[in-house]
This record gives C-alpha cells, structure tokens and sequence, in this order.
C-alpha cells in the first residue's frame, strides 16, 4: 500500500487529548487512556485530559482518582464538572485546561 510509503514530519506539535465521560464503564474508560498511550508516540502526547461531566458512579469517584495518580500520574489529569453540562460544555472546560499545541477529542468508548 502506498500509505507506507508516506514520510511524516519528524517535527510535530504536541497534542492535549481531551475525553468526556458521564458514568462510563471501568473498562472502556481506562482501555480508551491506554489506548491512546500505547498507540500513539510518546512524544507527541502532551497530556490526556478526563473531563467527568457529573457522573454518579462510584467505581468513578476514589477509585478513579487513585487509578490515575498511581499509574498515569504525569500524563492524565482529571477534571470533575459541579454539575452536568452536556458535551460541548464538557469539551470546552477540557480545552481550556489544555496546554498541549493541539486538540484532540476523542469518546471514552
């Protein structure tokens, strides 16, 4: 195929990627972070951003927060919304917190 045949620049912006989710699945939500870990070089993601747009889960609450400091520490943060603000809202408290050159908005599942 011809896409192998395609040469990227070497230099390319950092990326913030930015993951809403409300009351996700243990699994799917931390197979999404992973995912773009393990998918992607390591020197192009700046940071992952978790916006939690006001989920009730409990496995979302400690659990999640202590999943994150003990295996992602310097790469996820997690943001938690007062109160639900739907996807767009989510989105742009997730952009605001980015630093990274670009934006990336993926889904959590």
């Amino acid at each position: 195929p011809r896409c192998k045949a395609v040469v990227y620049d070497s230099q390319l912006p950092t990326a913030s990627v930015v993951i809403i989710f409300t009351n996700e699945a243990w699994s799917p939500l931390i197979r999404t972070i992973y995912s773009v870990l393990n998918r992607s070089p390591p020197e192009f993601i700046h940071e992952i951003i978790l916006v939690d747009d006001f989920s009730d889960k409990k496995h979302l609450g400690v659990k999640l927060e202590r999943f994150i400091t003990k295996y992602f520490p310097s790469k996820v943060k997690l943001l938690r919304l007062k109160e639900r603000q739907g996807l767009i809202r989510a989105r742009l408290t997730g952009a605001r917190a980015a630093t990274g050159d670009v934006l990336i908005f993926l889904d959590s599942h």
